[in-house]
């Protein structure tokens, strides 16, 4: 079995278990956020009086945080009275961040734990080789209300980048380019294994993007081996053993195997409309830009900001663009300032926000208008993804956002450094 099978079996005591198969499995841990308060309302829909399991849930407010609206402050006060009555002590109220990165930095995420959250990019997670997927609100009350959730077992797709990076590319480069190869839909309810020289040079930080993203192309969840990298990173969150098995049995057979040169990859950019739309940063050079997004679950890690800082140190933000800084979490926020990224990017221009998720999915901290062009280190670009119909987004790495800040256009971080 794959170790994503292995999981599977082990949560549902079953022996093994092949794709295809459905199984009720126990769920490690229920995340809610705060976009969601539908859960609570099918918790009750559904007959519920009490939570099975108060200390597997949590709830992070981070999509609407702080509560840009009156709706939003009242779901906020429904879900606080919520876990009140329940028992639920993991409430991770306004600014303590997003919830794939909270639900780290709390000691909720082992290799081999099944997590499941209301949120499509709980993928991100496969990083620490955990299994974390994405759920709606009646399967996320169903999951309160009984601890257990069916799931049908993923095929598993295996992606290989070997090779060293050029300087100027990250793992935001490598999962846009494949996302423009293999396209939107290749890897729908399966899971994506990550390996590879390439990828086992990479930090914890940059590997997560990897698994952020592949939901981008339809993925389930995702998989990447655990390594004394691995290890080192959780044991800073209290994680020192894994939940279950995570090896993979040495006769196992991939459903289908991709190769790439990570060597040959150049810093990439989705284009606006798709996230698949892939092009080359150079060939997009002089494109005007009227503000640049630097956070999220998929761009907003200490790595990201250290990156900005680096670059944008002693420059300053062109004249005419905005550069919007959101920490993925309260924890990265305080890093970075001991470190100072915090004041080496506030004296280029850059802006900071509460840690969250903000204009990601248009909901406030940096929502753009119509005819505006924005470049984001988030996840999506489609239509009315972060304000207007009629904005325009380019997905990018946090050093091409950065390197493109000081232009107010479009450029090529290695047109300013070999670093």
């Amino acid at each position: 079995m794959h170790a994503i099978e292995k999981i599977l079996a082990q949560a549902s005591g079953k022996p093994s278990v092949t794709a295809g198969e459905i199984v009720t499995a126990e769920v490690d841990v229920g995340e809610v956020n705060d976009l969601y308060l539908q859960v609570v309302k099918s918790f009750y829909e559904l007959g519920g009086t009490r939570v099975a399991h108060p200390e597997r849930a949590t709830f992070v407010f981070d999509h609407y945080s702080p509560a840009p609206s009156i709706k939003a402050a009242d779901n906020h006060r429904q879900m606080r009275e919520f876990c009140a009555k329940m028992g639920i002590k993991a409430l991770f109220d306004i600014g303590k961040g997003v919830c794939h990165q909270v639900l780290i930095e709390n000691g909720f995420v082992a290799p081999g734990s099944l997590v499941v959250e209301t949120d499509s990019h709980t993928t991100t997670l496969g990083a620490l080789g955990a299994l974390g997927t994405g759920v709606g609100a009646t399967d996320m009350a169903l999951i309160l209300r009984n601890g257990s959730l069916w799931f049908r077992v993923p095929e598993v797709m295996h992606i290989v980048f070997d090779g060293a990076l050029k300087p100027g590319v990250m793992a935001k480069d490598l999962i846009l380019h494949v996302i423009g190869v293999l396209k939107q839909d290749a890897a729908i309810y399966k899971c994506v294994e990550f390996s590879g020289s390439t990828v086992s040079a990479l930090s914890v930080e940059e590997r997560l993007v990897l698994c952020n993203m592949s939901v981008e192309m339809g993925a389930k969840c995702a998989y990447i081996q655990p390594d004394q990298k691995t290890w080192d990173y959780l044991a800073k969150y209290g994680i020192t053993r894994a939940a279950r098995d995570v090896s993979t049995d040495a006769d196992y057979r991939y459903s289908e195997e991709h190769r790439f040169d990570a060597s040959a990859i150049e810093p990439s950019a989705a284009l606006p409309g798709s996230v698949d739309n892939l092009a080359l940063v150079r060939d997009q050079k002089g494109t005007r830009i009227d503000q640049i997004f630097i956070g999220t679950c998929t761009g907003g890690r200490l790595n990201d900001l250290r990156t900005a800082a680096e670059i944008l140190k002693g420059k300053k933000v062109a004249e005419g663009t905005r550069l919007v800084i959101i920490p993925a979490s309260e924890v990265i926020f305080k890093e970075a300032l001991a470190q100072g990224y915090v004041q080496t990017l506030v004296e280029s221009g850059a802006v900071f926000s509460t840690p969250g998720c903000g204009p990601c999915l248009g909901a406030h901290e940096g929502i753009i208008a119509g005819g505006e062009v924005c470049l984001t280190t988030s996840s999506r670009n489609f239509p009315g993804r972060m304000g207007s119909t009629d904005g325009k987004i380019y997905v990018v790495s946090p050093a091409t956002a950065a390197a493109s800040a000081i232009s107010g256009t479009i450029t090529d971080p290695r047109s300013l450094s070999k670093k």
